[in-house]
């Protein structure tokens, strides 16, 4: 190779499969093609990339290549890890040589992700009816939050991260709140004693100099929406695991108001400003907590005259503690520049979020919510996060967004649609152009799946049990000698169906909640008998190959709850604008969910087994094609009989192979 020439993707690509100890597949080289060209042209890409094309070296190679600085956001913290721990030092080391550089790389997180050493060595600045101001005091060293705390003290002496994901094992939520700080708590660097050893800041600091960034979903939402950037300036950005970022944005952009977060400012707030500002604060807070214990579920599509009043009381009396909070200083308070970031931040979000509901938009959507334990909410998010994501995530970047379920129905308007893009190959000038490719899989579906639609049984209602349902489960199970991921849609589901084949089978069961997540997953694993049942994360959250999961379950069609607000207030939209509010908002969700539950069947070459949906209204509604459409090709039968003599054949080989 001459100084001035310049390797080849497929040299590259090549370079960094063999340093990981993959295999290159079409797929992947396709992959790879499509980012270099949209990456070099400055254009917007989604790539649907099956389970097994090894999609992270399908963009991570492009993207080093490129040359400039590169933004990866993922969901989940598996993903994280595998990019920076495993995927990029390699691909790195591997890619040196041919680049003649080597490309810089790291991790990026929210705040409240890192040790804050002001708060680890100064206390937390509490309200004394929470306690005393040390909690490391407070704490009885032989208590589970003693403990959590005395490693933690520990721990920041030996980490170089303070990253909360390094802590092995981790410590309670409650243990880690008290170590660490938000965006808005945060004193600054330029104020704070521990400043320049400050994790959070070094975090960022890295990440100035780094050519590929890795962060989250929640943490590029708040840089797009928020105005402030949070992430280094960057040419490129890449979303894996891109089918949830819609509703990670979404998350980012919902305000919440709670009687008992509004009592937390309260008091943080007192110590700080006059009686007369205190006590305002307070009038408004039991007028609020009042009306709240009245608040029965639902959307409310005009604001109540009397939640208007005391929503407005609050906005208004919150403010003026803004005010006072900013004039006053009073040096008796112990860590008063702490205490006072803390009582500001609480009583900020108040006045934001109170101030967005009684102004009210159309574009807005408030509702309140009842949780047992918690008790009820008041909660505000945007009918849609379509228009802000076109405005803020492709105006000026280039964007490659992937997953393994982007086509929904065939194709990927659907997903298009709710990231802000026209239908493909119809943007003008204010609608971004894209460009839509599925690389396929590795995997031979027809051949190595099953797609079974229980079509004899009842269709499931709102309430009750379906005694059809469990028989027909049984059955299966049984069939399949365990080796079962049970996916329902609701907890109460899968309690029931838990608890009624733990009286009728002799194989273990498994249930979410019971253990943690990762305790769970590692145990069905481990044991190809045993089975797991549970809800949401499970769906889209199990990696488990080979024979411990070889029957995959779902108890019905995942559409959202017909009284969920927010879904349902989308629909109705939808609707008012003269299209079919039921496929774009229900189906499509319902899609996207059995796209990912139907993938968690076959992870590797050599899987082999049956995805059996619970549910006629796959074979039967006119909806079903659209949803099967949306899964993995495999091979569809309504045949009960056929798929209990495939269930235990594969049983029988799994058996054999197992000896």
């Amino acid at each position: 190779m001459t100084p001035s020439s310049s390797p080849s993707l497929a040299d590259l690509l090549h370079a960094a499969v063999t340093a990981v100890g993959g295999t290159e597949r079409p797929g992947q080289v396709t992959m790879a093609e499509a980012v270099a060209e949209a990456v070099d042209g400055g254009d917007h890409l989604l790539v649907q990339a099956g389970t097994g094309t090894g999609k992270s070296l399908g963009y991570l190679v492009p993207a080093l290549a490129h040359g400039e600085r590169v933004v990866v956001a993922t969901a989940t913290l598996a993903l994280q890890r595998q990019l920076v721990e495993r995927d990029l030092p390699r691909t790195v080391d591997a890619l040196q040589p041919l680049l003649r550089r080597r490309p810089q790389y790291a991790m990026l997180k929210g705040r409240s992700n890192y040790l804050c050493l002001h708060r680890l060595h100064e206390g937390v600045p509490q309200e004394e009816e929470e306690g005393l101001f040390d909690p490391f005091e407070a704490a009885a060293p032989t208590s589970k939050l003693g403990k959590d705390l005395l490693r933690l003290r520990d721990w920041s002496d030996e980490t170089e991260t303070g990253d909360r994901d390094d802590l092995t094992p981790g410590v309670s939520d409650r243990a880690w709140s008290q170590v660490s700080v938000t965006s808005r708590e945060c004193l600054g660097a330029s104020k704070c004693a521990y400043g320049a050893e400050c994790f959070a800041e070094a975090a960022r600091e890295r990440a100035k100099l780094a050519d590929v960034v890795v962060t989250n979903h929640a943490l590029l939402a708040i840089d797009a929406i928020e105005g402030a950037p949070v992430l280094p300036s960057h040419e490129v950005l890449i979303v894996d695991e891109a089918h949830e970022l819609v509703s990670r944005v979404t998350g980012v952009a919902t305000g919440e108001l709670t009687p008992g977060q509004v009592n937390r400012a309260v008091r943080r707030a007192a110590k700080l400003v006059d009686e007369k500002a205190a006590d305002g604060l307070q009038t408004a807070a039991e007028g609020f907590e009042r009306l709240m214990e009245l608040a029965l579920p639902g959307r409310l599509e005009e604001l109540p005259e009397d939640l208007g009043y005391a929503l407005a009381a609050l906005r208004d009396a919150a403010r003026t503690v803004i005010t006072c909070i900013g004039n006053t200083r009073d040096k008796s308070v112990q860590d008063e520049d702490a205490v006072r970031k803390q009582a500001l931040a609480a009583v900020e979000n108040i006045h934001t979020v109170a101030e967005r509901i009684v102004e009210g938009s159309e574009y807005d959507v408030v509702w309140y919510e009842r949780h047992d334990r918690f008790g009820a909410s008041l909660r505000v998010a945007p009918l849609t996060v379509s228009g802000l994501l076109r405005e803020k995530l492709f105006a000026e970047r280039s964007v490659v967004l992937t997953s393994a379920t982007l086509k929904l129905g065939g194709d990927f308007n659907g997903v298009g649609a709710s990231l802000g893009l026209a239908p493909e190959g119809t943007g003008g000038a204010d609608v971004p152009q894209w460009k839509g490719v599925d690389v396929g899989s590795p995997f031979d579906y027809p051949k190595q799946g099953i797609l079974y639609v229980a079509r004899h049984l009842s269709q499931p209602g709102r309430e009750g049990s379906r005694t059809d349902m469990l028989d027909e489960l049984a059955e299966l199970v049984e069939a399949a000698g365990g080796r079962t991921l049970g996916l329902f849609s609701s907890m109460r589901a899968a309690q029931a169906a838990a608890e009624a084949l733990r009286g009728r089978l002799d194989t273990p069961i498994l249930l979410q909640g019971e253990e943690t997540l990762g305790e769970l997953i590692r145990n069905f694993a481990a044991d190809a008998r045993t089975c797991l049942f549970g809800t949401l994360s499970l769906w889209q959250g199990v990696d488990v190959p080979g024979p411990s999961c070889q029957l995959v379950v779902m108890d019905r069609v995942p559409f959202p709850r017909p009284d969920d607000p927010l879904m349902s207030a989308r629909q109705k939209a939808v609707e008012e604008a003269g299209g079919n509010g039921f496929m774009s908002v229900a189906a499509t969700h319902a899609a996207l969910l059995m796209a990912q539950g139907a993938g968690r069947l076959v992870r590797a070459s050599g899987d082999r087994g049956v995805v059996a949906v619970l549910d006629p209204r796959l074979a039967t509604a006119r909806y079903g094609s659209f949803l099967r459409a949306s899964m993995p090709d495999f091979w569809y039968t309504t045949d009960r009989n056929q798929v209990r003599r495939s269930l235990a054949a594969i049983d029988t080989a799994a058996k054999a192979e197992e000896k």
